[in-house]
Parts: C-alpha cells; sequence; structure tokens
C-alpha cells in the first residue's frame, strides 16, 4: 500500500476478474484504496483475492442488477467507480447475428452502466467522488463483426455525459469520465477481435497487430485509470479520453 495515503478510500470495479479490471484493481490498491471487486465468476474472484490480499474484497453478483448497483454503492459508500463489466460481442457480420446476439452488449454492458450510474446519482456518491465508465474506441469508428458493440459502448459515452448534466443541476459534485481503450490482442476480448478483423482483410493476425503497435496492455490501463483517479478537481464535469498504448488522451 502507498504510504502517501493516510485514510483509505474505497473503489468498486465491476469485471474485475480478469483483464483490464483486474489489473484496475491492483493499481488502485497500491494507490492506498480498499477495492470492492465485482464480477460474476467466483473461481475467478478468488484468484484475484489471493493475489491482491485483504485490500481486495470480491463480491460474487451480477453487475447488470440494479439491486446489487444500489446495495453495494449504499454498503460500501465509494468514493470511487469503474464500471468496467462487459460481455464478449458475438463476432460475425450483421447478417449473420440474431438480435439476441447483436443485442448482447446492449443488455450487459449498457444496461450495467446505467443501472450504476443511476444508482450513482440516487444515493449520491459523497461530493469529489469520481465514476470512470469504460467505453469502446469501437464506439467512435463502429465495429462491423461486432454486432451492436459499438453502439452500446458509445451510448455508456452518453450516459456518463447526461449524468455529468444531472449532477451539476443537483449540485451533487460528482465527476465522471468515459475512457476509450484501442482494440488489444492482450486481452481474451481483444485477441477475438484482432483475428476476426485480420482475417477479413485477409492478414495474418501479427500484421494486423503491428498496426496497434504500441499494444494496450492491462498494466497500462490499470496505471492510466489510477492516475486519472488520482485528479479530483472536475466536479460535475463529464471528460472523456481514448486509451492507447501511449497512454490516455483527452477528446474534446
Amino acid at each position: 500500500m502507498s504510504s502517501s495515503h493516510q485514510l483509505q478510500t474505497t473503489a468498486v470495479v465491476t469485471g474485475a476478474s480478469r483483464g483490464f479490471g483486474s489489473a484496475i484493481a491492483a493499481v488502485l490498491i497500491d494507490q492506498g484504496h480498499q477495492v470492492v471487486g465485482v464480477a460474476r465468476t467466483a473461481d475467478a474472484l478468488a484468484d484475484v483475492h489471493r493475489h491482491l490480499g485483504a485490500a481486495f474484497v470480491p463480491v460474487v453478483a451480477d453487475a447488470t442488477d440494479a439491486e446489487t448497483a444500489r446495495t453495494l454503492i449504499e454498503q460500501h459508500q465509494p468514493t470511487l467507480l469503474v464500471l468496467n463489466a462487459g460481455a464478449t460481442p458475438a463476432i460475425g457480420p450483421v447478417q449473420e447475428q440474431s438480435w439476441e446476439s447483436f443485442s448482447r452488449n446492449w443488455q450487459v454492458d449498457t444496461q450495467h452502466a446505467f443501472h450504476w450510474i443511476r444508482a450513482a446519482l440516487q444515493h449520491p456518491l459523497t461530493p469529489g467522488s469520481l465514476v470512470v465508465a469504460i467505453s469502446s474506441g469501437a464506439a467512435l469508428r463502429g465495429s462491423p463483426l461486432s454486432g451492436g458493440y459499438s453502439g452500446a459502448k458509445a451510448m455508456i459515452r452518453f450516459l456518463a455525459g447526461y449524468a455529468a448534466d444531472e449532477s451539476r443541476r443537483a449540485q451533487l459534485g460528482i465527476g465522471f469520465a468515459t475512457v476509450l481503450p484501442q482494440l488489444t490482442p492482450a486481452t481474451e476480448l481483444g485477441a477475438a477481435g484482432v483475428a476476426a478483423y485480420a482475417q477479413r482483410q485477409g492478414i495474418d493476425t501479427d500484421t494486423f497487430a503491428a498496426a496497434l503497435q504500441p499494444v494496450l496492455t492491462p498494466a497500462i490501463v490499470g496505471a492510466e485509470i489510477a492516475r486519472l483517479c488520482q485528479d479530483t478537481g472536475h466536479q460535475d464535469e463529464h471528460r472523456v479520453y481514448q486509451l492507447t498504448g501511449h497512454g490516455l488522451h483527452a477528446m474534446a
């Protein structure tokens, strides 16, 4: 734990059992936070708990459930929410999708962001708190092999913006940030996307991934999100960042 923190604060990280989520949890703990990590997979959460120790509080729950969001916010009174949970999109062009597969990320990624952001406003986080919503670079460029993924991620950005406006109107003092990570082969979800788009272009995955250098890794994501969370001077504002292997880049 960082010696620079005199008082331990609590962060809630959804999708904390793997990839970006577990990496974010690790760096936040190093900064002095207690991290409540939410995911549906008990075994994976237990592995993270063993690795990170007592400062990581595993909660096996469905992050898309409104009651989960309300209960954990009321119970733990976090000053930081990192909304990272999401489903792996169904891979295939639109004509091969069903509505069920096409809407998967709306039902998971967007729904979970909606419930947590709503709960953060209704049972308000303390002034100076921050909500970080993890979107995707696909929200800017589309993702023709990922069903409704890009639209679902774009809606997360809109939701955070709406919430910042409501926080400002009610003088809640809550900050909101949306982060749009680039596609990366360094996670299970990203590797599937890289393979699909490489095949679509008729090239091998290494050639496709070369255009993504430097690769965005979970370690970079954890460090950059933790750095963002240290900047608490943006109450009631909505900041938007692209995140690449070079780090965070603020968008206008």
